[in-house]
Protein backbone atom coordinates (compact mmCIF):
# COMPACT_ATOMS: atom_id res chain seq x y z
CA UNK A 1 0.00 0.00 0.00
CA UNK A 2 1.51 3.28 -1.14
CA UNK A 3 1.55 5.78 1.70
CA UNK A 4 3.40 8.65 0.02
CA UNK A 5 2.74 9.66 -3.59
CA UNK A 6 5.17 11.93 -5.39
CA UNK A 7 4.55 13.89 -8.57
CA UNK A 8 6.06 16.72 -10.59
CA UNK A 9 9.25 15.18 -11.93
CA UNK A 10 10.31 15.42 -15.54
CA UNK A 11 12.87 16.70 -18.02
CA UNK A 12 14.01 20.30 -17.71
CA UNK A 13 16.81 22.36 -19.19
CA UNK A 14 19.65 23.69 -17.05
CA UNK A 15 18.54 26.84 -15.27
CA UNK A 16 14.92 25.75 -15.31
CA UNK A 17 12.50 25.04 -12.47
CA UNK A 18 10.31 22.20 -11.25
CA UNK A 19 8.05 21.73 -8.28
CA UNK A 20 7.71 18.31 -6.74
CA UNK A 21 4.70 17.36 -4.63
CA UNK A 22 4.20 14.56 -2.15
CA UNK A 23 0.75 13.81 -0.75
CA UNK A 24 0.00 11.45 2.08
CA UNK A 25 -2.67 10.68 4.65
CA UNK A 26 -3.56 13.11 7.37
CA UNK A 27 -2.40 10.72 10.09
CA UNK A 28 1.06 10.39 8.60
CA UNK A 29 1.40 14.04 7.67
CA UNK A 30 0.32 15.52 10.99
CA UNK A 31 2.70 13.54 13.20
CA UNK A 32 5.83 13.24 11.11
CA UNK A 33 8.74 15.19 9.83
CA UNK A 34 8.68 15.25 6.04
CA UNK A 35 11.72 15.16 3.80
CA UNK A 36 12.98 14.91 0.26
CA UNK A 37 15.90 12.66 -0.63
CA UNK A 38 17.49 11.97 -3.99
CA UNK A 39 19.59 9.24 -5.52
CA UNK A 40 21.65 9.67 -8.66
CA UNK A 41 22.92 6.69 -10.66
CA UNK A 42 25.85 5.06 -8.92
CA UNK A 43 25.53 7.26 -5.85
CA UNK A 44 24.08 6.89 -2.39
CA UNK A 45 20.74 8.36 -1.46
CA UNK A 46 21.22 11.81 0.06
CA UNK A 47 19.09 14.27 1.99
CA UNK A 48 17.89 17.23 -0.03
CA UNK A 49 15.72 18.94 2.59
CA UNK A 50 13.44 18.22 5.53
CA UNK A 51 10.70 20.14 7.26
CA UNK A 52 9.36 19.69 10.78
CA UNK A 53 5.80 20.21 11.94
CA UNK A 54 6.92 23.54 13.36
CA UNK A 55 7.85 24.66 9.86
CA UNK A 56 11.55 24.76 10.53
CA UNK A 57 13.63 23.44 7.69
CA UNK A 58 17.02 22.06 6.80
CA UNK A 59 18.45 22.14 3.28
CA UNK A 60 21.54 20.40 1.99
CA UNK A 61 24.40 22.78 1.23
CA UNK A 62 24.32 21.72 -2.42
CA UNK A 63 20.77 23.08 -2.87
CA UNK A 64 20.69 26.07 -0.51
CA UNK A 65 19.44 29.18 -2.25
CA UNK A 66 18.00 27.11 -5.13
CA UNK A 67 15.57 24.62 -3.56
CA UNK A 68 12.87 25.28 -1.00
CA UNK A 69 10.88 22.72 0.96
CA UNK A 70 7.44 23.67 2.24
CA UNK A 71 4.32 21.98 3.55
CA UNK A 72 0.61 22.66 3.19
CA UNK A 73 -1.13 21.27 6.26
CA UNK A 74 -4.58 21.68 4.71
CA UNK A 75 -3.62 19.40 1.81
CA UNK A 76 -1.34 16.93 3.64
CA UNK A 77 1.25 17.79 1.03
CA UNK A 78 4.93 18.63 1.08
CA UNK A 79 6.56 20.47 -1.81
CA UNK A 80 10.04 20.90 -3.15
CA UNK A 81 10.45 23.99 -5.31
CA UNK A 82 13.57 23.58 -7.41
CA UNK A 83 15.01 26.59 -9.21
CA UNK A 84 18.23 27.14 -11.16
CA UNK A 85 18.47 23.42 -11.82
CA UNK A 86 21.81 21.94 -12.79
CA UNK A 87 22.69 18.68 -14.57
CA UNK A 88 24.07 17.38 -11.28
CA UNK A 89 20.57 17.63 -9.79
CA UNK A 90 19.53 14.75 -12.04
CA UNK A 91 18.29 11.94 -9.80
CA UNK A 92 15.28 10.05 -8.57
CA UNK A 93 13.69 12.15 -5.86
CA UNK A 94 11.99 10.43 -2.94
CA UNK A 95 9.57 11.73 -0.36
CA UNK A 96 9.94 10.43 3.19
CA UNK A 97 8.08 10.74 6.49
CA UNK A 98 9.34 9.90 9.94
CA UNK A 99 9.18 10.60 13.65
CA UNK A 100 11.02 13.84 14.44
CA UNK A 101 13.65 12.34 16.75
CA UNK A 102 14.51 9.64 14.20
CA UNK A 103 14.25 11.85 11.12
CA UNK A 104 17.04 13.99 12.51
CA UNK A 105 19.22 10.87 12.34
CA UNK A 106 18.12 10.07 8.83
CA UNK A 107 15.68 7.35 9.80
CA UNK A 108 12.23 7.40 8.23
CA UNK A 109 9.21 5.13 8.54
CA UNK A 110 7.63 5.83 5.17
CA UNK A 111 9.02 6.27 1.67
CA UNK A 112 7.48 7.14 -1.64
CA UNK A 113 8.26 5.34 -4.87
CA UNK A 114 10.25 8.22 -6.31
CA UNK A 115 9.96 10.59 -9.23
CA UNK A 116 12.63 11.09 -11.88
CA UNK A 117 14.14 14.54 -12.38
CA UNK A 118 16.41 14.95 -15.38
CA UNK A 119 18.26 18.19 -16.06
CA UNK A 120 19.65 18.24 -19.56
CA UNK A 121 19.84 20.40 -22.65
Amino acid sequence: QVQLVESGGGLVQPGGSLRLSCVTSASIFSSNTMAWYRQAPGKQRELVARIYNSGSTKHADSVKGRFTISRDNSKNTVYLQMNSLKPEDTAVYYCAAGRPNLATMGLYDYWGQGTQVTVSS
